[in-house]
């Protein structure tokens, strides 16, 4: 007797997100430590990490496309319609609030499992903000904003398969170069291979909705990891269970804490952690709520918009990420963050 394909995605994705957690558990995989080591400290191992994640992500789903396992086209990122001012401006307050919250919303998903309550406020504000302005007070105005702001591209991204794997190649060939500099970098395994497994995780998602789940008679989203809008459908899901259904997003989100959870326990890095004066309560709840709202009008988050949504080379996630990383960038230099980069498992 065969498991009915919406069943087997879900398992898929419980998987997904049991090896994501304990993966980022072991590694601290996260932008936010990658961009606070790199400019306060000129240690760009978190950061090569990420980007070796994204070489994986990107060849690997554009691997998968060409061979049409997979119908990028049918993702939320393969937009030609956008708003110029959103988009931007989302990103910048999503990665500005990463900074003020010590981590994205998947890395406090990882050190909610961790033991770290700090990250539940974090988790409930993200969670709340972002569906406050994608369907709730905040709702209309971000449409009317969108509306008025909005233009279409000619395309949503290079449509000519030779022009998109030259652009593969420049941008692998670049980051790449920008990983081995460090000739030691294969030498630190948690960092190498944390990156890899992510990276790959984020072709697992796209195989797991777009081709395991592929069903014509009930189509279900093409989408991979990403989690602003599952963390709020989590919430939403743990007050309302009998009225909503389980989802990819919702089921990934729950694995990630449970294979955290595992990890830490099982090396003994589980610690209950709270606020003190280091580590005021005001700053992460602003923290949660600018990445939700941020999330939401950028479409995604670091993860999101910075793995899942580079794979596609969508405009608009080129356009999403680099405003991330301008607003990490910006918190940093201005010293938004009260406290110093830290250990990359406590450091939230």
């Amino acid at each position: 007797m065969f498991m009915p394909v919406n069943e087997l995605v879900l398992w898929t994705a419980l998987g997904i997100g049991l090896i994501y957690g304990a993966v980022a558990q072991i590694s601290g995989f996260c932008l936010n430590s990658a961009l606070r080591h790199q400019l306060k400290h000129g240690d760009g191992t978190k950061l090569r990490s990420f980007a070796l994640a994204l070489v994986v992500a990107l060849v690997g789903t554009q691997i998968a496309d060409t061979l049409r396992l997979i119908d990028l086209s049918q993702s939320i990122y393969l937009t030609d319609r956008f708003s110029w001012l959103l988009i931007p401006v989302g990103g910048v307050l999503f990665g500005s609030g990463m900074i003020l919250a010590r981590g994205c919303g998947a890395r406090a998903l990882v050190l909610l499992g961790h033991g770290n309550l700090r990250c539940l406020l974090v988790l409930l504000c993200l969670g709340v903000s972002a569906f406050a302005t994608l369907t709730g007070v905040l709702g209309p105005l971000r449409s009317a904003i969108g509306d008025a702001t909005s233009v279409r591209l000619p395309l949503s991204t290079f449509s000519h398969d030779g022009i998109r794997w030259a652009v593969v190649g420049l941008l692998c060939g670049a980051l790449l170069y920008f990983i081995f500099r460090d000739k030691h970098f294969v030498q630190k395994g948690k960092d190498f291979f944390g990156g890899l497994l992510i990276g790959a995780l984020v072709l697992v998602g796209w195989l797991t909705t777009g081709w395991l789940g592929f069903d014509d008679f009930d189509p279900s989203p093409v989408t991979s990891l990403t989690f602003v809008a599952p963390i709020g459908s989590t919430i939403q899901y743990i007050m309302i269970a009998t009225g909503m259904d389980l989802n990819f997003g919702i089921v990934v989100v729950m694995g990630l804490v449970m294979g955290s959870l595992v990890a830490a326990r099982l090396t003994g890095r589980f610690e209950w952690v709270g606020f003190d004066v280091e580590h005021p309560m005001p700053r992460y709840i602003a923290g949660g709520a600018m990445m939700g709202i941020g999330g939401a009008l950028a479409m995604g988050c670091s993860i999101g918009q910075g793995l899942t949504g580079m794979s596609t080379l969508s405009f608009v996630s080129l356009m999403a990420f680099a405003s991330i990383l301008f607003g990490g960038w910006l918190a940093l230099r201005l010293k938004s963050s009260s406290v110093t980069a830290s250990k990359p498992i406590h450091g939230q």
